[in-house]
C-alpha cells in the first residue's frame, strides 16, 4: 500500500480499499483530495464515506 500511496496510484488504492483495507480508503481519500480528483471523492462519498464527503465539500467551497 505504501508504494501505491507514494506513486498516487489511485487504481491500486481503490483495489485495496475494495478489499476492505481501511488504511487504503484513508490514503485514497487523501490522494484524491491532494490531486483534485473530484470524481473519486464523489464516488466514495456516494458509497457512504463521510470523510470523502467532507473533503469534497471542502474542495468545492474553495
Amino acid at each position: 500500500m505504501q508504494l501505491a500511496a507514494e506513486y498516487s496510484d489511485v487504481g491500486e488504492l481503490r483495489r485495496l480499499a475494495e478489499l476492505g483495507y481501511p488504511d487504503a480508503v484513508d490514503q485514497l481519500i487523501e490522494t484524491a483530495a491532494e490531486t483534485g480528483n473530484m470524481d473519486e471523492l464523489r464516488r466514495l462519498a456516494e458509497a457512504g464515506n463521510t470523510t470523502a464527503a467532507e473533503q469534497l465539500a471542502e474542495l468545492t467551497d474553495e
